[in-house]
C-alpha cells in the first residue's frame, strides 16, 4: 500500500510466485524474492518474503539478515524461532539456545512457541545432548490428544529423539501418533514407521522397466526373418557396408 500502483502490482506478483514455488522450486522462488527486493527493499513483507526464499535455499546469513530487516520495519517477533533456527543453520546451536530463553518467546503464539521449542530441541540434538531435547519437547501441548497444525511436526520431532537415544518402542508409539495427526502428509512418519517394523517398499515401475529391458535382451537374440535376410543379401550385392547407406563405390556392370 505504500508503493505506487503499477510499482505495486510488479512487487505483488513477484511475490506470488515465491510463494507458489518455494516449496517445490526454491531457487526459482529466490530469484523471484531478488526480484521483489530490488523493487522495494523498504517494504516489511518484502523482506520477510526475502529471507524464507533464503532459509529455504540454506542460505542462512541471507536470511537471518532480511529477517531482523523486517523485524526492525514491523517490531513483530513472530520470526523469532525461524531466526533461531537459521542461527542452527549457520552452525551456533549455542545462540539458538539463548534466543529460546530470550523475553521474545513469552510474546509468541502458541504455534509460534512450539515452533521455538522444536528449534531449542533441534540445538540441543546439534550440541550432542539428546537427553535434554527430548525434555524440550515433552510438555502439554505433546501430551495433549487436540490436534493442531503443529502437531504432528512436535510427535514426529518427540519420536526421532526417542530413536536416536535408542528408545525404538517409544519412539515407534511417537511415529504413529504423529502419523495419525499427520492429514497433509506434512511428515514421513508413515516411512519411519514401516522402517521400524522392517517393511521394505519395492519399485514396481523398476521392475517393469527391468522386464522390458529384459524383453528386449531376448528379442535382440532371435534370428533374423526371411525379410532381413534377404535385406543384407541385398546389401552385400550392392557393395554396403552394415553402418553406410551408401555404396562403397558404384556397382559395375
Amino acid at each position: 500500500m505504500s508503493l505506487p500502483k503499477t510499482l505495486a502490482e510488479d512487487v505483488a506478483r513477484n511475490l506470488v510466485m515465491v510463494a507458489n514455488l518455494i516449496d517445490e522450486d526454491p531457487d526459482q522462488a529466490y530469484a523471484y524474492s531478488r526480484i521483489a527486493l530490488r523493487l522495494a527493499s523498504r517494504v516489511a513483507a518484502v523482506r520477510e518474503a526475502a529471507g524464507f526464499a533464503a532459509y529455504a535455499t540454506q542460505k542462512y546469513a541471507e536470511a537471518l539478515a532480511e529477517f531482523r530487516a523486517s523485524r526492525r520495519m514491523t517490531g513483530s517477533v513472530e520470526l523469532w524461532p525461524v531466526m533461531a533456527d537459521c542461527e542452527r543453520g549457520l552452525g551456533r546451536p549455542e545462540r539458538a539456545m539463548a534466543m529460546a530463553g530470550e523475553p521474545e518467546v513469552q510474546k509468541l503464539d502458541k504455534a509460534g512457541q512450539v515452533e521455538m521449542r522444536l528449534v531449542a530441541a533441534g540445538a540441543r540434538r546439534d550440541m550432542g545432548q539428546i537427553d535434554a531435547a527430548i525434555v524440550t519437547l515433552q510438555g502439554p501441548e505433546l501430551a495433549s490428544s487436540a490436534v493442531h497444525s503443529w502437531t504432528p511436526r512436535l510427535r514426529y520431532a518427540y519420536a526421532d529423539a526417542l530413536l536416536e537415544a535408542g528408545r525404538e518402542d517409544e519412539a515407534r508409539e511417537w511415529f504413529g501418533k504423529a502419523l495419525e495427526a499427520d492429514k497433509d502428509g506434512s511428515t514421513d512418519a508413515s516411512d519411519r514407521l514401516a522402517a521400524l517394523d522392517g517393511v521394505e517398499f519395492v519399485d514396481a515401475l523398476g521392475e517393469g522397466e527391468g522386464r522390458h529391458e529384459a524383453a528386449g535382451a531376448v528379442a535382440d537374440e532371435e534370428p533374423e526373418d526371411d525379410d532381413d535376410q534377404d535385406d543384407d543379401d541385398l546389401d552385400l550385392d550392392l557393395g554396403l557396408d552394415d553402418d553406410d547407406e551408401e555404396p562403397d563405390e558404384a556397382p559395375k556392370a
